[in-house]
């Protein structure tokens, strides 16, 4: 009977034959379609502990060609037919599906997301159906692209679903024959990858400009830094060895001439500007015919490629005939106006909140570390050690290590991050010149507790190939040392290391744009690494006040860059340049004895909230009664729940879906000035403003009353128990902390029972415990 199947009874028999009578499996499949079943589309906003939000995985995901065609959620056929209209069309929006079905395997409910139309259908419809209603228009070109499948290195790598969206997005304004075509996804996403895939699939299809099938295409990728094009070659490893060329001076020079057999070429504007041997008025690029490249990939192109004014810009024009594609992370400003008008509005785009929110990039918290010398005026009390002061002058934020240096306040700071950041964990400091980055980068080798004098380095332009050296170490996840970067400019951009834990800013943020930049440079997921932590010492945070921030980073703009020079070498036309030369005369600032011990620091946090905005932590605290409005009726029912620790854990879970994660719910215990309080203080005193008990207070009452007339043994035992939770926390109170407590007290659960009788006893007598640690 009906109301006796289960759902997968009812995808086996009823759902999984009317596809494959209708062409998508079996005897009749079509080719390029593929039915995939329990996908998970994306991983879920990574949580503490490892944990994620994961949604369900959709039920059907049906593609032809490579292309999403639509998503199909399946209830029981006991259930209504549209019961999962709902997950579907959700499913279908976050993926742009056109079609969104759902079915009990009886009736099937189809949503047009294009046209708004609903309607009952008799099944879902083939795959040439459904292609054709999506592309009702025939193009060639199409079809050949949708027969080359994404290269997956033998399965062990998938494209996620908005890569795919991206890549198809792609080639389907090529296919219309659009010319000039423009990518914006968020820092960390792969764009890179999304870059190769395209450059596969147009290899593989032999697409050219001759409009013909008939020779593989010529493509060049061009960046603005030799590190993103060195990254960029070697992500374009499935091609064979001679299909890729990597133009930079040093092959230049020891070829004598401009490199040709390949198919894909790698280099970086800089080179291609380089004066060639026919005179100052011809460059490297005009080795080539205008003609010659079919397809340009332009890296960051928001970085002096696109704009008018750019003398870069004459590299585009030049191969004006070839299809440009533009990468940026940058959504369109009045400051990137000229890229977005030479490329045209974003076939596709995908932003940092998006990641987020799916799981693919890392949360991150702001600390707002507020101190009492964030300005500065001279006090006689200081020695002027150079340069002239004015006595009367208040020496802002963005004077002080440009204008004006204060050793023991820069050292402050550094003291105040390291005492809050793991050691162990890579970090990245952003300073105000370069000079401000050797000092901060000495002074933390000075108080370091790690022996190796390479913990941290200086990477700017003036550290040449030995900082190319450092970042690269750095970015490698298998290697510790160096574990803190200081820089001025450079690392705002190109750094692709997964496992950067925290961001220091120690120099202003002059626009939101750089400062969301900065931000992508800990996005990037990385086992283990449940979010990164900006520590802001200059009020960068304010950006998130700006209308336009949107959870997107955005690269920062760099100054017009000099005419490269010729250099045989290839080190040195790789980098823009710091900006501004450092005057050689600053005024040094030597505070007066003991002074430095009176900075003190006001840190607060900011959060993302359940709609991706930052808010404060007060913000986040209504946030959290709201919701705890939903879950607890009153003071009791709290303490009921949190005194059993089965319910408590799943409390826990339910809190976490909500977004308030354990790192969330410590940082709370600060923000009411109760560190050492348990997770149920933040909760009480937020929904029922009662006043936090200290851990230690909450053990001993839980000694003087729940521990009366139990002796010996078993009173020991509860003893270890609450010590044990006064020092490391409510965790210690978890079921799956008594077999520690009988191992390490008894040797296991024979000399426990020996010791304090039976396990139900043992685990009764655990619980028990607990209800007076809660007491009111």
């Amino acid at each position: 009977m009906k109301r006796d199947e289960t759902e997968a009874d009812t995808r086996a028999m009823r759902i999984d034959p009317d596809l494959a009578a209708n062409g998508w499996e079996g005897a009749t499949k079509v080719e390029g379609a593929r039915v995939h079943r329990e996908e998970m589309l994306w991983p879920g906003r990574i949580m503490s502990g490892g944990q994620t939000n994961a949604p369900k995985p959709a039920d059907y995901v049906l593609r032809m060609n490579g292309h999403v065609m639509a998503v199909m959620e399946a209830k029981r056929a006991g259930l209504a037919f549209t019961e999962g209209r709902g997950q579907a069309l959700d499913y279908a929006i976050r993926i742009d599906a056109r079609f969104a079905y759902c079915t009990n395997g009886l009736r099937y409910w189809e949503i047009d997301r294009h046209t708004g139309a609903e309607q009952e259908v008799d099944a879902v419809p083939s795959p040439a159906d459904l292609w054709a209603r999506c592309y009702p228009t025939g193009n060639a070109w199409r079809d050949r692209f949708g027969q080359v499948p994404f290269e997956t290195d033998g399965g062990k790598w998938q494209p996620r679903y908005y890569q795919a969206g991206a890549v198809n997005a792609v080639l389907e304004a090529m296919a219309e024959g659009e010319r000039r075509i423009l990518l914006t996804l968020a820092t960390g996403t792969g764009k890179t990858s999304i870059a190769f895939q395209i450059a596969w699939k147009l290899f593989q299809s032999r697409w050219s400009l001759t409009g013909e099938p008939t020779r593989r295409p010529r493509i060049l990728f061009l960046a603005d830094r030799n590190i993103l094009a060195d990254q960029a070659y070697n992500s374009f490893s499935a091609f064979e060895p001679d299909a890729l060329s990597r133009i930079n001076p040093k092959e230049i020079s020891k070829k004598g001439k401009m490199p040709r057999n390949a198919s894909v070429f790698f280099t970086i504007f800089q080179t291609f500007m380089t004066e060639g041997k026919s005179g100052e008025d011809e460059f490297n690029f005009h080795a080539y015919e205008t003609d010659f490249f079919d397809f340009i990939i332009i890296d960051e192109c928001h970085r002096g490629g696109a704009k008018d004014e750019s003398t870069w810009r004459s590299i585009l024009e030049y191969f004006s005939p070839a299809v440009q594609l533009g990468l940026t992370a940058t959504p369109k400003r009045k400051v990137n106006a000229d890229t977005y008008s030479y490329f045209g509005e974003p076939v596709y785009t995908y932003a940092l909140r998006d990641g987020i929110e799916d799981g693919f990039l890392t949360p991150f918290k702001v600390r707002q570390m507020a101190s009492t010398i964030d300005t500065y005026v001279y006090d006689p009390d200081d020695e002027v050690v150079g340069g002239e002061i004015d006595p009367d002058h208040v020496y802002t934020e963005a004077e002080i290590n440009s204008k004006i240096v204060i050793p023991e306040r820069e050292q402050s700071r550094i003291h105040e991050f390291m005492d809050q950041i793991n050691p162990r964990q890579k970090t990245l400091v952003f300073c105000a010149t370069q000079n401000h980055a050797a000092a901060v980068r000495d002074y933390i080798n000075q108080i370091k507790d790690i022996d190796d004098p390479h913990y941290c380095e200086r990477v700017t332009a003036n550290d040449g190939a030995l900082g190319e050296q450092h970042l690269r170490e750095f970015q490698d996840n298998e290697r510790s040392i160096p574990t803190i970067l200081t820089t001025s400019q450079k690392l705002s951009t190109g750094v692709d290391a997964r496992n950067v834990r925290n961001i220091v800013l120690m120099r202003p943020v002059k626009s939101m744009i750089e400062f969301k930049q900065i931000v992508g440079r800990g996005t990037r997921t990385f086992e283990g690494k449940d979010f990164f932590t900006v520590f802001d010492f200059v009020k960068a945070y304010e950006h998130f006040n700006d209308p336009e921030w949107d959870g997107e980073p955005l690269p920062p703009d760099d100054p017009k860059p000099p005419r490269a020079p010729s250099s045989p070498t290839g080190v040195g036309p790789g980098d823009p340049p710091e900006p501004g030369a450092e005057p050689e005369a600053k005024i040094v600032i030597k505070l007066a004895d003991g002074k430095e011990r009176q900075i003190k620091y006001i840190a607060t946090t900011t959060y993302f909230s359940h709609d991706g905005k930052m808010i404060s932590g007060e913000e986040f605290m209504h946030q959290l009664f709201g919701d705890l409005s939903d879950l607890v009726e009153d003071e009791d029912h709290l303490r009921t729940i949190w005194s059993n620790p089965e319910t408590r854990v799943q409390f826990f879970k339910v809190l976490a879906d909500r977004g308030y994660d354990n790192d969330r719910l410590e940082d709370m215990k600060r923000l009411i000035d109760a560190p050492n309080s348990d997770v149920f203080d933040v909760l009480a005193y937020v929904k029922f403003t009662l006043v936090p008990l200290a851990r230690s207070q909450r053990a001993s009452a839980a000694r003087d009353i729940g521990l009366v007339g139990i002796k010996g043994e078993m009173r020991s035992f509860l003893e270890a128990v609450l010590a044990a939770y006064e020092i490391h926390g409510v965790d210690e109170l978890a079921l799956s902390k008594i077999s520690d407590f009988l191992r390490v007290r008894y040797g296991g659960t024979n000399g426990a029972k020996n010791a304090l009788g039976a396990i139900p006893d043992i685990k009764r007598a655990f619980m028990d415990i607990q209800t007076h640690i809660y007491a009111n």
